[in-house]
């Protein structure tokens, strides 16, 4: 695991490759804890294209990983951030087409793929997480190209002449060229979502690359000459698991995908460094620390977070379920002391504002990890595979009750239920159930009952001064595969947009943040997520609970009176901490005179929610956390 930077200058002098290396070594140092093992640089001056690389080495430690890397007939330069879990395969394959090699990295592979079959045709048979950046030499092209379902992250964009790349923002922001207007557009996108989505960043003119996809930008090219193009998407995914369904029996289907994890699992548990893997004590990390242990001869280390507050503490679940499988189980306890002293760093960590309160647990369980290993599995993608939010159900139900009201009565009885809640002497809650219904109420369609349970601020660009909320992928159900079952559009929608742009950054900025490599099974070996697409819905979800299929191969390790239960998440008590030790750090963030004097939002909203939210008569930590972060994010960036 890797990070990556680099930028190609297009003014009109000439820069020489004394000028380049030094801004793109500033460029790399910004991100060196991503790669605190080795650095690197390289420049073209003809092109005026300069490469930055941070090197966290896992396999083949030696200086044969070095990169930039240079493929061995001189036309490819590459730099790249990920794993590539089948190398030896692919290599053995190159080495029977004659291909040699010096070394034993994955990097040495892919290049030699490139030379062999192409970008895109390599690109393809790569199983794994990746952020590429390759400068073809002879065809004087820079590719960069990113993993299918988004698990490695690659920012992009233009600042003037100078067209900058890199694995965080924070590294585009050392370089000279960088314009750091923000984007009040995509703050309203994030108020919404508690992340921006792709392809937007915080800041204008700066994207990120979609998942499954290589960008192509010609020597001399400008804006107009950058070419995309998709290699894999999950829409093709699921129109092709639509097309070519399981029609195995339920335990034929338990069995394969039984062996699909363990392969996956297998390979991701070579490494020539420690590791071991995230244990919250629910199916998904259960499954995948199961299918760990039944592969190794010693005991896997596993390591989790827990609270003092019960009813978000799940250490206890996590440490039975390895009591069971017999791993080296490491648990840290965390109070509101501990999570306030993470705070400081969040918008260090996190580069663009971001909101999801397990941002705080995930970087602690990384940061706990990292004492012991230098990679660690986790159980990300279980949810949105194979129907394990409760919202799935939920929402569904919530349609089903309402979808048959005429719409003027739906919304009237919407607002009734908006006024209710606010009344006085009912527990908070109540106010929150009866808050929660009335904007349901107020859905047009089982879309707009998805998108509001997708959402914290309803009306974000009344908050936002100057905001103007532009339509994703969620509002645009014409660019959606065609799916009747509106459970199976949920899935598909979470695992667009909610999967890449919440829960993958979220696990990659932790465990970078510490130099701790992250692996996802369920996601980084694509033939689990196309295998789940052709599974009957019903295969997944049973008696209003998810993932029943997964929970059947879990039944082969772990007995179900140590799952059984309702999901939790990995979540944070924010809502107590908020009215506790994190209330004088919130109230000088929501002050109404900074934010006026600040001019990103209308102080009305998040005063009227703080407000209630001290006074217990609603529960406003989603929305609250949004403002926060976004707070304490201008705050650093300006310092």
């Amino acid at each position: 695991m890797c990070g990556i930077t680099g930028f190609i200058d297009l003014s009109a002098h000439r820069i020489s490759s004394e000028e380049l290396i030094p801004t793109v070594t500033r460029m790399a140092d910004a991100i060196r804890h991503r790669g605190p093992d080795d650095q690197g640089v390289w420049a073209d001056a003809e092109a005026g294209l300069a490469l930055g690389f941070c090197r966290l080495s896992i396999l083949d430690l030696s200086p044969a990983g070095h990169q930039p890397m240079q493929s061995a007939d001189e036309r490819y330069m590459m730099i790249y951030n990920g794993e590539v879990y089948n190398f030896a395969e692919l290599r053995e394959k190159l080495e029977s087409l004659g291909h040699t090699f010096r070394g034993t990295s994955d990097s040495e592979v892919m290049l030699a793929a490139f030379v062999q079959w192409g970008l895109e045709a390599a690109v393809r048979q790569f199983n794994g997480m990746f952020a590429i950046a390759l400068w073809d030499r002879q065809q004087k092209v820079l590719h960069l190209v990113r993993d299918r379902l988004g698990v490695k992250p690659l920012y992009y964009g233009w600042c003037k002449d100078v067209f900058l790349f890199g694995s965080e923002l924070k590294a585009l922001r050392a370089h000279p060229a960088f314009d750091a207007t923000i984007d009040r557009d995509s703050l309203s996108l994030f108020l919404r979502h508690s992340y921006i989505p792709a392809p937007r960043s915080i800041y204008k003119n700066i994207n990120k690359l979609q998942p499954g996809t290589i960008l192509s930008l010609p020597f001399r090219g400008g804006r107009q000459d950058m070419t995309q193009t998709t290699y894999w998407s999950v829409r093709e995914a699921v129109e092709q698991g639509k097309a070519d369904p399981f029609r195995g029996t339920t335990q034929e289907a338990v069995s394969e995908l039984d062996t699909l994890l363990r392969e996956s699992v297998r390979l991701r548990m070579i490494a020539d460094v420690p590791l071991g893997a995230f244990l919250s004590g629910g199916i998904d990390s259960s499954t995948i620390v199961a299918l760990m242990q039944a592969q190794s001869r010693l005991p896997v280390r596993t390591f989790t977070i827990g609270y003092q507050e019960g009813s978000f503490n799940e250490a206890v679940y996590a440490k039975a379920v390895a009591r069971h499988l017999g791993t080296e189980h490491t648990e840290l306890y965390i109070t509101p002391e501990v999570a306030m002293t993470v705070i400081p760093s969040l918008p260090n960590l996190y580069d663009e504002p971001f909101s999801d309160p397990s941002q705080i647990p995930t970087y602690l369980v990384s940061k706990l990890a990292r004492q012991h290993v230098t990679v660690s599995l986790s159980g990300d993608g279980g949810d949105e595979l194979f129907g394990g939010y409760t919202r799935y159900t939920r929402s569904k139900s919530v349609w089903s009750l309402i979808g048959g009201v005429p719409p003027p009565l739906r919304r009237a009885a919407g607002g009734f239920f908006s006024h209710l809640s606010l009344a006085e002497n009912k527990p908070f809650a109540l106010n929150d159930k009866l808050y929660y219904l009335s904007e349901m109420l107020k859905s047009e369609d089982a879309q707009g009952v998805y998108l509001r349970a997708m959402s914290h601020w309803a009306q974000p660009d009344a908050v936002v001064m100057g905001g103007h909320e532009p339509l994703t992928m969620l509002r645009t159900p014409e660019a959606w595969p065609l799916i009747p079952e509106f459970v199976q559009r949920m899935m598909y929608l979470d695992l667009i947009t909610y999967l890449p742009d919440d829960i993958l950054v979220k696990l990659d900025r932790a465990s970078m943040g510490v130099s701790l490599e992250g692996r996802v099974p369920y996601l980084d070996d694509h033939r689990v997520a196309e295998f789940a697409w052709r599974l009957p819905l019903d295969y997944k979800i049973r008696a209003r609970a998810g993932k029943w299929v997964l929970r059947q191969v879990l039944d082969r390790y772990v007995p179900k009176e140590l799952i059984e239960r309702p999901k939790m998440g990995f979540g944070m008590p924010v809502a107590s901490w908020l009215r506790g030790g994190l209330k004088e750090w919130a109230e000088s963030l929501l002050d109404e005179n900074r934010l006026k004097q600040e001019g990103y939002f209308n102080p009305a909203p998040i005063r009227e929610k703080w407000a209630e939210h001290l006074s217990n008569k609603h529960n406003w930590q989603y929305y609250l956390w949004d403002v926060l972060m976004f707070q304490s994010w201008l705050e650093a960036t300006r310092n």
